[in-house]
């Protein structure tokens, strides 16, 4: 299947996965979890809502829980350029049949939601308060220290079509898994407009759905601490995958799932993207250092199971990719 070209003039400025926005049925054990396990900043808690941050960013927030009668993802979050580039995606979207609308939202101030043509819910700003970065409060720390949102990974019905649409917006291919043989489709794409691997990555499956969000922290001791911490404080059936390294964007790993079931990765070690000319990988659905670098497959739950997005039909995926599963 056809590998997108880089995008060097889109139609608006993303620059960087910026929050997600979750559903969460009990509000006070989501935040335990994310606040004292994981290690997330709490800056406003209120009966609905609840918003945290990592230590070294200077945003106000870069997760949402949201109180909900279910579980879902609300949204997913990117932050543009400027107030301009609002305007800019609003008039792309008039143009290309897709709906949106420009809200209020608290602490990110005017915001433009939008369903994609697959499904997923995304919001982009431009400004979001400011808070002082919390990197040298040291005694703040807390579980594995996570210092950034990192991005996103999403099930896609579509896959190839979803790759090309965000392609388009100026998203660039870093990495990518696809079947052998000339007729070769596509299973997975790893895409990124901060210069790291990605922002945003595209897996074939039942979609739209949420796979995982990441958070990137300072070494792979870090991830290493958590899983004791988890250990002792009552979470260790929440530990789903790792820890170990990925072959594809090298990082070093670690799959939890919160309260309600929502999957978050811990993420370090990757590598600099940030050239124009930098070439995409490309990996075998055959290559079992795809999955991780030591060869040891996910588990079935891994490639089955995801966040659905409210009001949003799920899809078959079309095509079924071959993949090794651990039993």
């Amino acid at each position: 299947m056809p590998v997108p070209q880089h995008v060097f003039d889109p139609p608006f400025n993303i620059v960087r996965s910026s929050h997600a926005v979750l559903d969460v049925v009990d509000l006070n054990a989501s935040c335990q979890f994310y606040e004292n396990a994981v290690g997330l900043h709490v800056e406003d808690r209120g009966n609905t809502a609840i918003y945290l941050r990592g230590s070294e960013e200077q945003q106000h927030h870069s997760l949402v829980l949201r109180k909900a009668p279910q579980a879902t993802c609300h949204r997913l979050g990117f932050k543009v350029g400027t107030e301009e580039d609002l305007d800019k995606a609003a008039a792309f979207f008039s143009q290309h049949g897709v709906a949106y609308a420009f809200v209020e939202q608290p602490f990110q101030g005017r915001t433009l939601q939008f369903s994609d043509p697959f499904g997923f819910r995304i919001e982009l700003y431009a400004t979001m308060d400011k808070r002082p970065p919390l990197l040298r409060r040291y005694d703040l720390y807390k579980g594995c220290h996570p210092q950034r949102l990192d991005h996103f990974n999403v099930f896609a019905a579509e896959v190839q079509d979803t790759v090309d649409f965000y392609a388009r917006l100026g998203f660039r291919l870093t990495e990518y898994a696809e079947e052998d043989g000339p007729q070769g489709r596509i299973a997975a794409a790893w895409l990124h407009r901060k210069g790291n691997v990605h922002d945003f990555a595209i897996t074939n499956g039942r979609g739209p759905r949420l796979h995982h969000f990441a958070y990137w922290v300072p070494t792979a001791m870090n991830i290493l601490h958590l899983c004791d911490v988890m250990a002792s404080s009552g979470y260790l059936k929440n530990i789903e995958r790792g820890p170990g390294r990925h072959g594809i964007s090298n990082a070093f790993f670690l799959y939890v799932r919160d309260p309600d079931g929502h999957r978050l990765e811990l993420y370090t070690s990757d590598y600099f993207t940030g050239d124009h000319d930098h070439t995409p990988m490309r990996w075998s659905l055959n290559d079992p250092r795809r999955q991780t670098l030591w060869g040891a497959p996910a588990p079935r739950s891994w490639f089955e199971q995801g966040s659905p997005f409210p009001d949003q039909a799920v899809r078959e995926p079309q095509f079924v990719a071959d993949v090794t599963i651990a039993d």
